[in-house]
């Protein structure tokens, strides 16, 4: 996170240096997003800190969700800068103010873009080796800000070689609406993390394994549940024993099933799981629903 802060840093001096050379809208949408990369950027890496404290008197679970909130701060400051774009867009187009020297400017846009695109797969693959969610979606967001800037490229290129300056302000407000999805995107996902959205791919590589450990040990189970916190997946799952197991023989049984499933998905995960008794687990449900609804 701190490569990509000084990255930021850098890129956002030369955007801004080469949108004071040619006055394009079109670079003028790059220095917002650069702009937007660095606040974004400060807030991930302070979220990123923050989700690796332990869990204390305070948060019992932790401060791991605390990533969901960054990816919604992010997905509203690009919002937020789109919203910018397509104003000052629409006023330079109408008064006219069409951008001059666009051939280094745009040199400076194409040397951001190429390494927009390094920074980008190196951090995607930093995440996923480090097995963080935060830092794999700050990657993907920094690809997407690569292929922004290969869009206002071409577009300069487009005025350089037509003459017909009002692309530079068509080619912006393109740019402002592929950023608005971006951070639509991005809110998306912070407000399916922080509902406890139950992603499908997940629930079947659970329940796939569950199932083949459960058949080796003999064991029947019901009440699948799960959510990702950020940085791993927390699962409940009741186990179902004959009513007259003996309890520490279940519980060691129980053991042995959280240790094997959590060897075997493919992300961090802490497994709870409850013990119930075969014969009578569908009656104690059926009473505690009836309690439910008379309360």
């Amino acid at each position: 996170m701190r490569v990509s802060l000084g990255v930021g840093v850098f890129l956002l001096v030369a955007k801004t240096v080469a949108f004071s050379l040619t006055g394009s809208s079109a670079i003028l949408s790059d220095v917002a997003e650069a702009l937007v990369h660095i606040i974004a950027v400060s807030f991930a890496a302070f979220s990123l800190r923050l989700s690796y404290r332990p869990a204390d008197s305070r948060f019992r679970y932790g401060y791991e969700r605390v990533t969901f909130f960054s990816a919604g701060f992010e997905g509203a400051t690009i919002i937020v800068a789109a919203v910018f774009i397509i104003a000052v867009s629409l006023y330079k187009w109408r008064a006219g103010t069409f951008p001059d020297n666009l051939g280094l400017g745009s040199g400076l846009v194409a040397a951001s873009a190429a390494i927009n695109l390094a920074l980008g797969f190196f951090l995607i693959r930093t995440g996923r080796r480090s097995q963080s969610l935060l830092i794999e979606a700050h990657g993907k967001h920094v690809l997407t800000d690569s292929w922004t800037d290969i869009g206002v490229v071409a577009g300069l290129c487009l005025v350089i070689f037509t003459g017909w300056k009002p692309f530079d302000p068509l080619i912006a407000i393109l740019v402002a609406a592929n950023i608005l999805w971006s951070g639509a995107r991005l809110i998306r996902q912070s407000v399916k993390g922080l509902m406890d959205y139950a992603d499908p791919i997940t629930g079947e590589e659970i329940t796939k394994h569950l199932d083949s450990i459960c058949a080796e040990l003999s064991i029947r189970h019901h009440g699948l549940r799960f959510r990702h916190t950020g940085n791993r997946v927390m699962i409940e799952v009741h186990l179902l024993f004959p009513y007259n197991e003996p309890v520490g023989h279940a519980h060691s049984l129980a053991t042995i099933l959280e240790e094997q499933l959590v060897s075997s998905l493919s992300y961090p995960s802490e497994i709870i799981t409850h013990l119930e008794s075969l014969e009578d687990h569908e009656e104690v449900h059926l009473r505690k629903r009836e309690s439910g609804r008379l309360a």
